[in-house]
């Protein structure tokens, strides 16, 4: 059985720490699926997420653009936001396949816009909004995340 973790946070510097941390020793490859309402915080998350890892340029919702790429340390990520989507078959003319390799770490908000294309995701991330809180449950699926989110875990408590 795959872990997971839920962790609490209370306002957007709390997000933003925890998507600095997100990346960090995030093994390559990785599809991470993001799951939440709309403005849950998903692309706030990725948006630190490259900030942690020293990323200094501009950062952009792939809202319209459906894929957004950023080069790091000789590192991929991509970011796709698939709310616009109209089918999934719309991921072929993008050549999106591209984008998924062992050099990659690809964030996929709306997953499940592109069931049925998309690979499985090596990680979940699933954001809920309360009333004064976020809360936010880190799934592995797989035995590199399952060890991954283990040493995450013991790092970050």
């Amino acid at each position: 059985m795959m872990s997971s973790k839920v962790i609490k946070a209370y306002d957007e510097s709390e997000m933003t720490v925890l998507g600095e941390r997100l990346l960090q020793q995030l093994p390559l490859g990785v599809v991470v699926f993001l799951q939440g309402q709309l403005g849950a915080g998903k692309t706030t998350l990725v948006r630190a997420a490259l900030r942690g890892q020293g990323f200094t340029g501009a950062v952009k919702s792939p809202t319209y653009t459906l894929v957004e790429t950023y080069e790091i340390d000789q590192v991929q990520v991509a970011h796709f936001d698939l709310y616009r989507l109209g089918d999934p078959e719309e991921l072929e003319y993008m050549g999106y396949r591209e984008y998924f390799n062992s050099q990659s770490v690809c964030f996929i908000e709306w997953p499940d816009k592109g069931v049925g294309m998309l690979p499985a995701p090596d990680l979940i991330v699933d954001i809920q909004v309360h009333a004064d809180r976020r809360e936010v449950t880190i799934t592995a699926k797989t035995p590199l995340t399952d060890g991954w989110l283990s040493t995450f875990e013991d790092e970050h408590r």
